[in-house]
């Protein structure tokens, strides 16, 4: 019963915002109406696709899997961030929201994500260690190689499409290093695991394509408004529009994976659950930061590199000095009760008010990288198991 309330939830959500959104009927609605059904439509749609999506894997071969879908899986989050990259390339202050949802969207993947798998599974289980596949070995070095890369980027304020390059680069590496390991089977869970076992083949076909073009319209026609109106409420009720883009989108689009890691911690699958956001931050901190210059330049209709401002800068190299200290702490391939506390603490206090001052998030970088530094080196089996990253090997 709980996954047919999951899937209707889910498939008529959306059409709370695309009717009247099609008919013209949300013309007339406020900035937080608009902003919070877009919004909701996206959850809806990002829910939908990610059931088609673990479908389709049973139909398709490794390879494409593992490139074609794992890139749809997080269209909701692209679409939003390229939106205002494009607009990026026509209003100079979109430039700062393109930054803010890239950054913000990073940060919370491994500050709630990540951390919330180990705090799952100790309120379930009362396990305070949660074991980390060696085969992540890989996810993880190329994590730390774009990491150390994207240091460069605040140091030299700007994105350019060099940096496209170079992030596209390290992800087709990755998928190379990737297809040549070996292959781990995922089992579905929830709604999708309930689908296949009622469903015959050709019925399940028709059910991910199906989901994939009505995800994906929701996506397509609730991006622009999104962003839009959170951009609009910032303006109307004087918060930080930066904040708004920061927190709210990226919340907005990833639920659905961080539901979907959940439900595997829930069968004892934690390794799986942390393996799969492992691949996403690969994914977003090379694929959808590079994208950024890409859109940003056809927007302009010239080759361009996107110029940073100071706080973007700072959002930048704060979310590098995370990243950092995240591989760190999973280096040794286990990630405690601790780990995940001091992380989870660690990513609430940029948030908070005091620490909105022009330089605190240089300072606060720099707790990051001591930290890094005493745990990936503060012993000879660390430095060991920090430094075989390295290698890009599971």
């Amino acid at each position: 019963m709980a996954n047919v309330i999951w899937l209707l939830a889910a498939l008529l959500v959306p059409l709370a915002w695309l009717v009247p959104h099609l008919t013209g009927g949300a013309d007339s609605w406020s900035p937080t109406a608009v902003a919070v059904a877009s919004g909701f439509c996206i959850v809806g749609a990002a829910f939908i696709l990610s059931w088609a999506t673990e479908l389709a894997e049973e139909y398709v071969p490794p390879a494409f899997a593992l490139i074609v879908l794992a890139l749809i899986s997080v269209l909701p989050e692209y679409a939003v961030d390229m939106h205002f990259a494009w607009q990026a390339g026509k209003d100079p202050m979109y430039r700062e929201y393109a930054v803010a949802n890239m950054t913000g969207a990073n940060r919370i993947l491994i500050g709630v994500g990540w951390t919330m798998l180990v705090f799952v599974q100790f309120a379930r289980y009362r396990k305070k260690v949660l074991e980390v596949d060696p085969a992540q070995r890989l996810e993880l070095g190329f994590l730390l190689l774009a990491t150390l890369y994207s240091l460069i980027l605040p140091m030299k304020g700007t994105i350019s499409l060099i940096d496209t390059a170079v992030f596209f680069t390290i992800f087709g590496f990755y998928v190379f290093r990737a297809l040549q390991a070996e292959q781990h089977e995922h089992p579905l869970v929830g709604p999708a695991k309930w689908m296949a076992e009622r469903i015959g083949k050709g019925g399940r076909l028709a059910i991910i394509g199906t989901f994939l073009v009505y995800a994906c319209a929701g996506i397509w026609f609730s991006a622009e408004p999104f962003a839009e109106g959170l951009v609009q409420v910032g303006h109307q009720f004087d918060i930080d529009e930066f904040l708004l883009i920061q927190l709210v989108a990226p919340l907005a689009s990833e639920s659905p994976e961080f539901i979907i890691a959940i439900l595997f911690v829930l069968r004892h699958r934690s390794s799986t659950a942390l393996g799969a956001l492992v691949s996403s931050k690969v994914n977003q901190w090379t694929l959808l930061v590079g994208a950024i210059p890409i859109v940003y330049s056809f927007s302009l209709g010239e080759p361009s590199a996107m110029e940073l401002a100071a706080k973007p800068k700072e959002e930048l190299f704060l979310t590098a000095a995370q990243s950092l200290f995240a591989v760190a702490v999973l280096s040794d391939l286990r990630f405690t009760l601790r780990d995940a506390i001091a992380l989870f603490v660690l990513f609430v206090i940029p948030w908070l008010p005091f620490m909105a001052a022009p330089g605190f998030h240089y300072a606060f970088s720099a707790l990051y990288f001591l930290l890094a530094l005493i745990i990936g080196l503060g012993s000879e089996r660390r430095r060991r198991q920090f430094t075989r990253l390295l290698k890009l090997k599971d």
